[in-house]
């Protein structure tokens, strides 16, 4: 037993306008933290339709596939755009999600780590935002749920923004529990306490600016660990976004690399004793490139030592 990071090359060639925040380096920055780790490497395949459809409508799909410009940019929304071979990196990234999954509840391996762009959690039913497409993480927990027949699973997701696609999608979903952790007031805008799901198994945490890692770790232990431990997941699947580093650009809620091993050593400690230590993560935000290196081998420092 081992991690499994799926990589997908296509995210080189999702590219963006000069100056965009979700650039190709992000990629090259991600990879630079994996060096050095033992794990076992695949690249991500391509999503079958089917696991798209599970979250997105038919005409979603089709919509996004016939914005695909021939040449330079087509603009989805403000900021989410789409260059020659954004679908196709955006597929890799669902099918290594939906790999990922397939492997750990396989035995294959005990966690995995999914390192592809674009991002997914901002991107809603019907709607593409923040630089995102397609709901990643919430296609990959409907296939643990539909195709390999869970009970239940669990979604954290620690990115500085609020995961409002992920909400969407899951919303009326009642096997998963969806916990976030974002800063606010901050884009989406959504991410509010009173925001609880239709069988009230969201979970938002709001966290003011300049908080630091302090509020961080007191809100995930008094909220967010025991709500997951009650709901007892059979898979812990987590929107591991790094832009709440004090040196993200993006945001502002300091914190530090440290924070992030310590949170993925407690959630990996949650998984240890609810369902054999599985845990799926998978590539979200994270803008300043030093810090996402160093952030992202932090994470998988900790997956890799958890594995074993």
């Amino acid at each position: 037993m081992t991690t499994l990071i799926l990589h997908s090359p296509q995210s080189e060639n999702h590219l963006m306008p000069p100056g965009h925040p979700e650039q190709v380096a992000r990629y090259a920055a991600v990879q630079a933290g994996l060096k050095g780790l033992d794990l076992i490497h695949r690249n991500a395949p391509l999503a079958d339709d089917a696991d798209i459809l599970r979250a997105h409508p038919a005409r979603y799909l089709a919509r996004v596939r016939a914005a695909v410009p021939a040449a330079g940019w087509a603009q989805l929304d403000a900021d989410t755009y789409l260059s020659p071979g954004s679908v196709t990196a955006a597929l890799h990234a669902v099918g290594g999600a939906c790999a990922a999954v397939d492997a750990v509840l396989a035995g294959e391996a005990r966690n995995a780590f999914l390192a592809a762009r674009p991002p997914g959690h901002h991107a809603e039913s019907e709607t593409a935002m923040g630089f995102c497409i397609f709901g990643t993480v919430a296609i990959a927990a409907l296939r643990a749920l539909h195709q390999h027949n869970l009970a239940r699973v669990a979604i954290v997701d620690f990115d500085v923004h609020h995961g409002n696609g992920t909400q969407d999608l899951l919303w009326h979903e009642p096997r998963a529990l969806f916990c976030s952790s974002h800063q606010m007031p901050l884009y989406p805008g959504t991410g509010s306490p009173s925001e609880k799901g239709a069988h009230g198994q969201i979970l938002n945490v709001p966290l003011s600016e300049a908080t630091g890692s302090g509020q961080m770790r007191e809100a995930y232990e008094r909220l967010i660990f025991p709500r997951i431990a009650a709901w007892k997941p059979d898979l812990i699947l987590i929107s591991a976004g790094f832009d709440a580093h004090a040196d993200d650009p993006l945001a502002g809620l300091e914190w530090q690399t440290e924070d992030y091993a310590w949170l993925t050593r407690r959630i990996c400690d949650l998984a240890d004793s609810l369902c054999a230590g599985r845990v799926v993560s998978c590539l979200e935000g994270g803008y300043d490139l030093p810090a996402l290196t160093a952030s992202v081998a932090a994470h998988v420092g900790v997956l890799q030592e958890r594995g074993r």
